[in-house]
């Protein structure tokens, strides 16, 4: 498989007041192409960091970030990002929201609007085209922001909890469009969340993050196959691997090095 994204022996130290805090420390890990992957981890572990080194907003201390074997040298607009919120602008309708990553691309306007009114049909969002974010629900303004993300140019889509802040029910929902969006395109993922079930039900791949400085616990190979159904949470495998992520997440904490 082609390595579309490698982290190598990466590292980050903030300054805080006088003092220096070593956040994360030799974090390696890869993405490939087509390939799902996700990022589990305690809160504070650096996370949200790491996809902030991935687009250029901050520069990593020490090691190295690779996107198609090159250097990204700390430059920005390099992948494309889905952020815990939303983020649609509330004065821009869905459709001018969604068209956003292909204008900035360059894309001719045209094209651009009819790419995006043949996806918000297939996403579920038919009819909502010329709505505004506050007249939609949590669950549709995910799947207009994430739409936006897959529709730019740019093939690593760094998803950062965005499921976080929904219900129960709508997070199970969303779990399930995403599964069956991403089996139409395998575009490259790396996804961050806080769920054990929701990194083992959507991924091929699992970094366990952990330790102060945080550095990679385990990597996971999820042994599902795809597509994935509904049913794949209830059988054994599934229900003896989330207890597995979950006494290594355990153990770290134990040891105090969590």
């Amino acid at each position: 498989m082609t390595v579309k994204l490698e982290l190598r022996s990466v590292g980050k130290t903030f300054a805080i007041g006088h003092e220096s805090v070593e956040v994360l420390g030799d974090v390696s890990l890869t993405v490939g192409e087509g390939e799902f992957v996700s990022i589990i981890g305690p809160s504070g572990s650096g996370k949200s960091t790491l996809f902030h080194m991935i687009g250029g907003l901050t520069q990593p201390t020490e090691g190295t970030i690779l996107l198609d074997g090159k250097d990204t040298g700390g430059r920005r607009g390099l992948i494309s990002y889905m952020p815990q919120q939303d983020s649609l602008f509330p004065w821009r309708t869905i459709l001018d929201n969604v068209v956003l990553s292909q204008e900035v691309a360059g894309v001719p306007k045209k094209e651009a609007r009819e790419k995006a009114l043949e996806w918000l049909d297939r996403v579920g969002l038919q009819g909502y085209g010329q709505a505004y974010p506050h007249q939609l629900s949590g669950g549709m303004k995910q799947r207009a922001s994430f739409l936006r993300a897959l529709l730019g140019p740019q093939e690593l889509m760094c998803l950062d909890e965005p499921f976080g802040a929904l219900d129960a029910l709508t997070r199970l929902e969303m779990q399930h469009w995403l599964l069956r969006i991403w089996e139409e395109t395998r575009r490259s993922v790396l996804f961050v969340t806080h769920s054990i079930e929701e990194a083992l039900l959507l991924s091929d791949r699992v970094y366990v993050l952990a330790g102060r400085p945080t550095t990679v616990a385990e990597e996971i190979i999820v042994p599902f196959g795809r597509p994935r159904g509904e049913t794949v949470t209830s059988e054994p495998a599934f229900i003896e691997a989330k207890r597995h992520i979950y006494e290594t997440l355990r153990s770290f904490g134990r040891s105090g090095r969590l």
